[in-house]
């Protein structure tokens, strides 16, 4: 990639929007970019924590493995996003899993050299502390969900978060201007897919919400919002109990 295309890459990063040209020219010279495909692993549970991640193009999602194998989805990260972040303040293994949901491009900067930066930039540093605090209080709220809402809360408190980050209003609804799979729904929500599947198919056919070619449109806002909010034993929908079972375990 062309200097001047990269530099102007990393100048639309918020956490460097109040840098000069000689400090975007030294993070220039410490960070070097990537590319990585679809599905291709950024990062690994166990593996060290000395890179920190700047995401130019493309989604990255974070998720965790439970010993035997089930996967949960901690976050899905877009372009112009921060990630690894967490390497500043613990050096030790990774305990999440960092992978390309598409072809990405993404740019490294080593941990200790992003160390010397926040030093010499203490605004850097108060940014990348806030961004921290963040990070940790939607991972506290993700789990959160999981343990005090059913499957159908879950999923309409997801699709609500999506269409706030993501929607766009058309003159029927809102649009979610990004697409994901069911199986990727399901690790979102922490249930098996076919739960996901079926709860989608029950949204649509109460009118909430229509789905073509990937893309959800929330149709009724304030009728996902009530399921959204109800709690464990109040919501209007109910999932089967041998699916619901599953996807406790998810």
């Amino acid at each position: 990639m062309k200097r001047l295309e990269k530099i102007w890459y990393l100048k639309h990063f918020d956490i460097f929007k109040d840098m000069t040209d000689r400090e975007m020219d030294v993070i220039d010279r410490i960070s070097s970019m990537k590319h990585y495909r679809r599905r291709d692993r950024i990062y690994g549970q166990g593996d060290p924590g000395d890179l920190v991640y700047l995401l130019k193009e493309g989604r990255v999602k974070i998720y965790k493995l439970s010993s035997d194998g089930k996967e949960l989805t901690l976050a899905v990260l877009e372009s112009g996003e921060i990630f690894g972040e967490m390497a500043l303040i613990d050096a030790g293994p990774r305990g999440t899993i960092a992978e390309a949901l598409e072809d990405s491009y993404i740019c490294t900067i080593r941990r200790r050299d992003f160390e010397m930066l926040l030093k010499k930039k203490p605004d850097l540093a108060m940014h990348i502390t806030k961004l921290i605090g963040l990070r940790r209080r939607e991972i506290e709220n993700q789990l959160e969900n999981l343990v005090f809402r059913n499957a159908p809360s879950r999923l309409a408190v997801l699709l609500m978060s999506l269409a706030e980050k993501h929607g766009v209003r058309d003159s029927q609804g809102i649009i979610l201007n990004v697409k994901f799979s069911q199986q990727e729904l399901a690790n979102l929500v922490g249930t098996a897919r076919e739960t996901t599947s079926a709860l989608l198919n029950e949204f649509k056919r109460l009118g909430l919400i229509d789905i073509r070619n990937r893309r959800i449109k929330i149709l009724e806002q304030w009728q996902l919002k009530k399921i959204a909010d109800a709690k464990m034993n109040e919501l209007p929908i109910k999932v089967d109990s041998e699916e619901e079972s599953e996807a406790a375990v998810q």
